[in-house]
């Protein structure tokens, strides 16, 4: 039975830490997948064939003109046609020699003869070749969060694949005695979240040999542990993750955050993250996703916006804050100790650095979005 683990006697910093866990890390190699499995995925670079639409093509039901052969049509003088005229169907190729869509009721049948009574533009009713994507082409950039529309364009240009960057993650639930899995389920829910192809398993005990039976075996991109970081006498994460590989730190100035332990086996990177949620988030936030941004190529964004109220802070130890947005700026939730209810309320959170004491209201500050 273990009697606990202990941790280490200075707390490493938040930046000690990432610049740790980030050595040596390159982005994974882009792999294509179908385009109904991408979405939310972090893109490689994708070119949009080009031009888009290949063709002309009718946007309205009508009859194909060319307008050209229409000048001088009129409800007073309607122009007898030659020829019966090509109705086309919306989204149908347009023929040959025409460029507009006639409404239906501009051409009648009198007899043997078509005969139109209105003119048309250039252009009407016709959605050009080229029109969507020009000569030049489009690109989805390496590091973009395919969205809804990313697909559309995709599949609208023909493509039935996009290559993506889609590291995988190995999540380790290492149970905890109430039998819990809550923080486990947040973390993989936040993992694929992120476009992480994620494994889901569960040590068989939380001795250190179940959690370094778990740690062992198949190499992933990422490996994250949820419980087990603690000091107390069935805490054995850290003592497993030190005899599967090696130990960078237990013990981060972070706050909520601080048993968080960090390790690699071989070159991967290892996370182990307490139990609560709050405590697992408050490092899921800061170091992992940090490394799956690493590893994807993605670009993430952040919000600037004044603060509505000032933020005071503990030097020495980085703290998160939760921020909501109000008329234009952000209102301070919580530091430092983050209840699920402020959680859930949050609309982006920030992690507020160890050297400082906090912010003035009123002050410019980059947020990380929690809702889009």
């Amino acid at each position: 039975m273990t009697t606990g683990q202990r941790l280490t006697a200075s707390l490493i910093s938040l930046d000690e830490a990432l610049i740790a866990l980030l050595d040596g890390l390159e982005p994974v190699a882009p792999t294509e997948s179908p385009i109904a499995e991408t979405l939310g995925a972090v893109a490689a670079e994708v070119t949009v064939p080009c031009p888009f639409p290949q063709r002309d093509f009718a946007v309205t039901d009508g009859w194909a003109f060319c307008a050209q052969d229409l000048v001088g049509a009129s409800s007073y003088s309607p122009l007898p046609l030659a020829r019966p005229p090509v109705w086309v169907e919306a989204g149908e190729q347009m023929p040959s020699g025409s460029d507009c869509v006639v409404d239906s009721d501009l051409v009648e049948l009198l007899g043997p003869m078509f005969q139109v009574s209105g003119e048309a533009l250039p252009g009407q009713g016709v959605r050009r070749a080229g029109s969507d994507i020009g000569k030049d082409g489009l690109t989805i950039g390496a590091g973009r969060r395919l969205g809804a529309l990313d697909l559309m364009l995709a599949r609208a240009a023909g493509l039935k694949k996009i290559a993506i960057r889609a590291p995988r993650l190995h999540l380790i639930n290492v149970p905890a005695t109430a039998g819990s899995t809550v923080t486990a389920q947040l973390i993989v829910e936040s993992a694929r979240a992120a476009g992480a192809v994620v494994v889901y398993s569960q040590a068989e005990g939380r001795d250190a040999s179940a959690v370094a039976k778990a740690l062992d075996g198949e190499r992933y991109d990422l490996i994250v542990t949820v419980g087990g970081t603690g000091v107390g006498h069935t805490d054995a994460t850290v003592e497993a993750l030190m005899a599967s590989g090696r130990l960078i730190a237990h013990g981060i100035a972070l706050q909520p955050g601080r048993t968080t332990a960090l390790g690699k086996i071989d070159n991967t990177p290892v996370v182990a993250l307490a139990g609560a949620p709050d405590q697992a988030l408050a490092a899921w936030w800061t170091l992992v996703l940090p490394v799956l941004d690493r590893l994807s190529g993605h670009l993430h964004p952040t919000t600037t916006l004044p603060l509505a109220r000032k933020i005071s802070s503990s030097v020495g130890i980085a703290e998160i804050a939760l921020l909501e947005k109000t008329d234009g700026a952000w209102m301070p939730l919580a530091i430092g100790d983050l209840s699920l209810e402020r959680i859930v309320r949050a609309d982006a959170w920030l992690a507020v650095p160890g050297s400082s004491e906090g912010f003035a209201a009123g002050t410019p500050v980059d947020a990380h979005m929690l809702r889009v």
